[in-house]
């Protein structure tokens, strides 16, 4: 499911300010990642089910980790992990707790970053 409305698409940003930002909120910015793209990833689990709320990034000035590269936030997504094959973001139907749970998570963040910048 990806989430077109969020606010931040588009937005061009500070990779620190970013993973900041993220880091508050309860987004993970784990071992995916290269020098041009990136995720923050939040965990959502519901009755056994495991889902992500992922926040991917580029960059397009500079190399991702480094704290003054300048990254472009992408539309966030929703996915539903599936062991051990991986996250599923299309076909799939979500509960709408975690659908709520999921724009509240991203309401906060683009309110973090916000601050932020």
């Amino acid at each position: 499911m990806k989430f077109d409305e969020t606010g931040f698409e588009g937005q061009e940003v500070k990779f620190e300010h970013i993973q900041h930002a993220a880091n508050a909120c309860g987004f993970v910015h784990g071992e995916q990642w290269d020098y041009e793209r990136a995720m923050f990833d939040y965990k959502i689990v519901n009755q056994g089910d495991t889902y992500y709320v992922r926040v991917p990034i580029y960059s397009i000035k500079g190399d991702i980790p480094r704290k003054d590269t300048i990254c472009r936030l992408m539309s966030p997504l929703l996915g539903k992990h599936y062991y051990p094959h991986g996250v599923e973001y299309a076909g799939e139907t979500f509960p709408d707790s975690v659908v709520t749970k999921a724009k509240s998570k991203l309401d906060l963040l683009k309110h973090t970053l916000e601050q932020e910048v």
